[in-house]
């Protein structure tokens, strides 16, 4: 119960990509599997959240023989923001459709909207052949804001608290926000977990100022794991014939001066460019990762255990 461990589901960036040479790292789009003092949190609900559901799925069924005896599906997904990658696979994660599963959702609230009424007209409705209200499991959507928290206590429901007033027992769980701006159109979420003294950031789409991000670098000082958008490489960033530059995505030298400047124990690289195939991946990977023993590339499958 006291585990705190990662399994990357997805690790692509703005859509996914199925193709032979794209096996070695994967092609889904965002999606991170976290364990934490016994409870499930879900980053990102790209194309990788079908993985999980199917798992949840076959631990479901196996766990009685009569349905109604079966252990209930719990989860908590958190949703960065809600760009379609982020969100490709969610009416797809099978617990979704199961009555007796429990799925938490949390994402900041949108500009004169709330995250229920974003997500019933973007992944709902029109673009699915059932609506938001038709969902069969236990759904609860809830919007946040960087003043608040949730506290994960053991067997207990997370509850959604004020980070002023936030009192984190020895076996609970602590999930922090801090609202980026530099991602189109809204801006993103980064998240950071906490439990048993560990921490591990996630922080996808964010692109980086120049001298780095001081209220993220605050956000995420010392953390044990910096899970870190990489989408291009420097030389695709500055491309002058088609720069990418306010996409806002990182580069990966972007990403190991950020580990630097928040003292991170260790980054995890992710949210790759669709274009980059297995090799080119390789390639970067032998660069930067060969001599440091603490940066990681992320890929379809890889673990990483904090406790």
């Amino acid at each position: 119960m006291d585990g705190f461990k990662v399994k990357f589901r997805g690790v692509r960036g703005s859509f996914p990509v199925a193709n032979k040479n794209f096996y070695k790292f994967g092609g889904n789009t965002s999606c991170v599997e976290v364990i934490a003092g016994g409870h499930l949190i879900i980053l990102d609900a790209g194309t990788g959240i079908v993985g999980i559901g199917d798992d949840l799925m076959e631990e479901h069924i196996c766990s009685a023989i009569n349905p109604e005896d079966r252990k209930p599906v719990f989860a908590t997904l958190l949703i960065s923001h809600i760009h379609q990658d982020h969100l490709l696979g969610l009416t797809f994660f099978k617990p979704l459709h199961l009555k007796s599963s429990k799925l938490l959702i949390y994402g900041a609230k949108p500009q004169n909207s709330t995250l229920s009424q974003d997500l019933s007209e973007l992944v709902f409705g029109k673009t699915f052949p059932l609506d938001l209200g038709d969902i069969a499991c236990n759904l609860e959507i809830n919007d946040i804001e960087d003043t608040q928290a949730i506290l994960m206590k053991p067997d207990e429901k997370p509850q959604l608290v004020s980070l002023c007033n936030v009192n984190q027992g020895d076996d609970d769980v602590l999930i922090t926000f801090y609202k980026s701006y530099v991602h189109p159109q809204e801006g993103v979420s980064i998240y950071k977990i906490s439990y048993k003294g560990k921490s591990l950031v996630y922080a996808t789409d964010k692109e980086c100022y120049v001298g780095g991000d001081k209220k993220f670098v605050k956000f995420a000082k010392h953390c044990d794991l910096l899970i870190h958008d990489a989408q291009y490489t420097t030389e695709d960033y500055l491309n002058p014939y088609s720069p990418k530059q306010g996409f806002g995505h990182s580069t990966f030298d972007m990403a190991v001066e950020v580990m630097k400047q928040t003292e991170a124990k260790n980054l995890i690289f992710t949210h790759y460019d669709p274009s980059y195939d297995d090799n080119k991946l390789a390639k970067i990977k032998e660069h930067y990762v060969t001599d440091n023993k603490n940066i990681y590339m992320s890929y379809e499958g890889f673990e990483f255990e904090l406790i």
